[in-house]
């Protein structure tokens, strides 16, 4: 029998499954419970097994917590613990080889957008240097033993040294012909990978990564990173 789906509840087929967090989906009901952006296995979060989107993910705010004598002798104790610890897992461990970590999706997620950012860089650098007109610097080839013979006694040689080209300054490079965005809500960043801006403000140098995620500059104070599509909207 095909279990049922964990939105809208009805019959989910084996083409059209998504299993996670212990529920079975179709794979357009698998959205964000706040904004219904559409998810996938790789950029999805979890919280009491619904999922969420990066941007709406919900956060535990802490209280503070005051320094009584019990919470630092507490805090004290839990700290000779762990250098105890670590000491004998140091020991442990001495010899051996680097542990194996596992491929997982967040990190193929990492992975991914730091291809993508080296490929954007190194493409900015190219048309850089195809725009500046830099010319390949030649090596002097190394000369001929006869080139140093002494002229005959008879002969009045009259040196006169070339003078060199003057190179002519680099053109500075074109103005950039990304995408421009405006931001309509305001955004913290929440990984290192992206970036914060707020509301109004113009996002620069846009490209698309996937559905719900692009890559830019905030014009206002340079930072550059990745930022959720859902945020902003074209100029």
């Amino acid at each position: 029998m095909n279990p049922l789906c964990g939105r809208c509840n009805l019959v989910v087929y084996p083409t059209e499954k998504v299993n996670c967090l212990d529920k079975y989906w179709h794979k357009g009901c698998f959205s964000c419970e706040v904004c219904k952006m559409t998810l996938n296995m790789k950029n999805y979060k979890g919280f009491e097994k619904r999922p969420y989107c990066n941007a709406h993910y919900p956060r535990t705010n802490f209280t503070c917590v005051a320094d009584t004598p019990e919470n630092l002798r507490l805090k004290h104790q839990s700290k000779m613990q762990s250098q105890v610890l670590y000491k004998e897992d140091f020991e442990k461990n001495k010899g051996k080889g680097f542990s194996v970590v596992t491929d997982t999706p967040e990190l193929q997620r990492i992975k991914k957008t730091q291809e993508q950012i080296s490929n954007i860089r190194y493409h900015e650098e190219f048309e850089k240097r195809k725009t500046g007109g830099e010319a390949p610097h030649h090596q002097p080839s190394n000369p001929s033993p006869a080139a140093y013979q002494q002229p005959a006694a008879s002969q009045n040689f009259h040196y006169e040294p070339t003078p060199e080209p003057v190179r002519q300054a680099a053109a500075a490079p074109p103005p950039s012909a990304g995408k421009r965005y405006r931001a309509v809500y305001d955004y913290s960043a929440a990984d290192e990978d992206e970036v914060s801006f707020q509301d109004g403000d113009v996002i620069v140098d846009v490209q698309q990564i996937d559905e719900g995620w692009m890559y830019g500059r905030v014009e206002r104070t340079g930072q550059q990173g990745m930022l959720p599509a859902n945020y902003v909207e074209a100029i």
